[in-house]
């Protein structure tokens, strides 16, 4: 084979990899592959109409970020929720997201704080019927409006950073503490009231930070009503 037909070829390759990577972690993300489910590569390839290989590739990406875990004579899996994993994740992000926010308030419009009440009624029209991806996927993109703005780039490397980490989990937070849904969408409107009241920068940080630890704390106390929470981010 010639070396531009090699090149061809390799680039086919990576581009099936990325295409079985983006399919698997769609499904991860979007829990139609639940924690514990079984990734079978022949299964997989076949789904996408390709070899083993590329399939095999997107695994070990996958396994390298802590969504999918392996084991020697088990296979590939996708990983099981990690309390320990979570509550160090949101710890670091109800620090620096606070920050972002708080940094960003300033150099929100009008527009952008419209556009993050709108998200919020949109969450609160729906609290009867919880549907709790659409829901996480609202308080996403929630935050994300209200911390984008924020002119530190670097802070916002590592927030982006630390939600990619949760991976799947970052999606599926109120299905396991719906209760915890209608509280979040009050403290929204207070988050909301706070910035366009122009309140001084450490308070929107706190409120932030408040904000994330109620919801850590409800994770925790489902996962283990037996015991009481270490107060974190105080």
């Amino acid at each position: 084979m010639s070396s531009a037909s090699a090149a061809s070829a390799g680039g086919t390759d990576v581009s099936k990899s990325r295409r079985a990577y983006d399919w698997i972690r769609d499904r991860i993300t979007t829990g139609a592959f639940t924690p514990g489910y079984r990734l079978v590569l022949s299964s997989l390839a076949a789904d996408l109409a390709m070899s083993v290989v590329p399939v095999r590739e997107a695994i070990r990406e996958l396994t390298a970020e802590g969504l999918v875990t392996f084991e020697r004579h088990v296979g590939a899996r996708v990983a099981m929720v990690d309390d320990s994993s979570y509550r160090h994740a949101m710890q670091v992000i109800s620090v620096v997201e606070s920050a972002a926010t708080a940094l960003s308030a300033a150099h929100l419009t009008p527009a952008d704080v419209a556009r993050a009440r709108d998200l919020n009624e949109v969450m609160r029209s729906g609290l009867a019927h919880l549907d709790s991806r659409l829901f996480s996927g609202l308080n996403q993109e929630f935050h994300h409006t209200l911390y984008a703005k924020c002119p530190n780039p670097r802070l916002l490397e590592v927030v982006e950073a630390e939600w990619a980490r949760l991976g799947h989990f970052r999606d599926s937070i109120f299905s396991f503490v719906p209760e915890r849904a209608p509280a979040s969408v009050c403290e929204h409107d207070t988050l909301i009231d706070l910035i366009e009241q122009g309140a001084p920068p450490e308070e929107i940080e706190q409120a932030v930070r408040s904000h994330r630890h109620g919801s850590l704390e409800a994770f925790l106390t489902n996962r283990h009503p037996e015991a009481v929470p270490a107060t974190e981010g105080a």
